[in-house]
């Protein structure tokens, strides 16, 4: 709904200037707000989610009373999304998923099938309501599979698509996803153990070795000549990506403007791989770690919070059907096709965490799990690979496909 500017009271257009500096205020003030509040650290909450919702709320009360309206230049936030998509491309190594073995290759057809189930069951049910079929979209792999980065990224697509509340939708459902998927990857896990009567690893042995060997490779010894050339390699290929954007729509074919670099990121990614030469890829993803914290904070700051009311009773029935489906995913399709193990059942675990937050969860769901029934080192390899270097890229590109059908 938008209001005649003459029944605000004050309103103020905020500049590039303006905005990032807003957006790192808001940054810091979630940091600190997740430093005093524990449920928030335990669902892996992202600090500048807190923020930005904390200043979103503001504004709905500005909206609400006829006190305030303001409106931001997104130039800045545009150039994020993309610098952050790029550093996506750049994980997408096919001699990793070669090198990581079978595991790692089922796992991956798991989450892909997961991820066109999840838009099938939204559009479905978004149908269902009379609703624009987008929105199953924004309450499907966009903001579960895909989490908040995801989210504020395609939020603008749907936008375009002809979802006016698209960027609220799926915020506010990646949100839900992140509590939701560590809450039931438990019950799940147990679930399995029970049925299948499996019997636990070694519980004496750690996770910290292997989770901590697996995140914390090429992490030492950053430097500005590292992160330069992490800086070239991005803009670059988002130049090159550019422009090949650019051709194809002289095609009368049209792709989100993200998918252009990141295509060129992973090939430069691969025939690197192949040359036997190095990225500087821990230097890659501090880079792209800031763009996305900064890229979260403009996109959730800017939210219109209002444009969620009349799709209260559609959302929340969508989200709770998405999360019904993801633990019976995980309970049946997951933990068979990954060996009906115990091994199985601690990656269907965090297939929970991981289908319906982030990573992260996923790795808190297994701690959580393996702390009380026994170490699966097969699980802490397999599920950080998948959700570190290959499900973003493919959830972009199948949304791409879902998107191009519907719109």
């Amino acid at each position: 709904m938008n209001m005649d500017t003459a029944d605000i009271a004050f309103s103020y257009t905020f500049g590039m200037q303006e905005t990032v500096a807003i957006a790192v205020i808001l940054l810091l003030i979630g940091r600190w707000i997740k430093s005093w509040i524990e449920p928030l650290r335990r669902f892996y909450i992202p600090a500048p989610v807190v923020g930005g919702i904390v200043f979103s709320l503001g504004t709905l009360l500005g909206h609400e009373l006829h006190l305030f309206q303001f409106t931001f230049d997104q130039s800045l936030k545009n150039l994020l999304m993309l610098a952050f998509f790029t550093t996506v491309g750049f994980a997408a190594s096919f001699r990793m998923l070669l090198r990581g073995g079978l595991s790692v290759s089922i796992f991956l057809l798991c989450s892909i099938l997961l991820i066109v189930c999840q838009n099938s069951l939204g559009i479905a049910l978004a149908t269902a309501f009379d609703l624009n079929p987008l929105m199953g979209l924004a309450a499907g792999s966009i903001a579960l599979t895909g989490g908040h980065g995801t989210a504020a990224a395609f939020g603008p697509e749907l936008i375009k698509a002809g979802l006016d509340a698209g960027l609220s939708v799926s915020v506010a459902a990646a949100t839900f996803g992140l509590v939701a998927g560590c809450m039931i990857g438990g019950p799940v896990g147990k679930r399995l153990m029970q049925r299948w009567n499996l019997k636990g690893g070694d519980r004496s042995a750690d996770n910290t070795e292997m989770v901590e060997g697996k995140l914390t490779h090429e992490q030492k010894n950053i430097n500005e000549t590292l992160l330069f050339k992490a800086v070239a390699y991005i803009i670059v290929c988002m130049g090159i990506g550019h422009f090949i954007i650019l051709g194809i729509s002289k095609l009368d074919i049209v792709l989100p403007a993200y998918l252009g670099p990141m295509m060129v990121a992973a090939a430069v990614r691969n025939f690197l791989d192949l040359s036997h030469k190095q990225l500087p890829l821990h230097s890659i993803n501090v880079v792209g770690n800031i763009a996305l914290q900064l890229f979260l904070a403009i996109a959730l700051m800017t939210l219109n919070l209002w444009e969620l009311a009349a799709l209260a009773v559609p959302l929340i029935t969508i989200l709770l059907a998405q999360t019904l489906l993801m633990a019976v995913f995980a309970y049946v399709v997951t933990f068979r096709l990954m060996g009906r193990d115990y091994d199985a059942a601690v990656i269907a675990t965090g297939h929970c965490g991981f289908g319906l937050g982030a990573t992260p969860n996923a790795m808190a769901n297994m701690e959580t799990f393996t702390g009380a029934n026994g170490y699966s080192p097969k699980a802490f390899f397999v599920v950080p690979i998948v959700g570190a270097l290959f499900i973003d890229f493919v959830n972009a590109t199948v949304l791409t496909i879902f998107i191009g059908f519907l719109a």
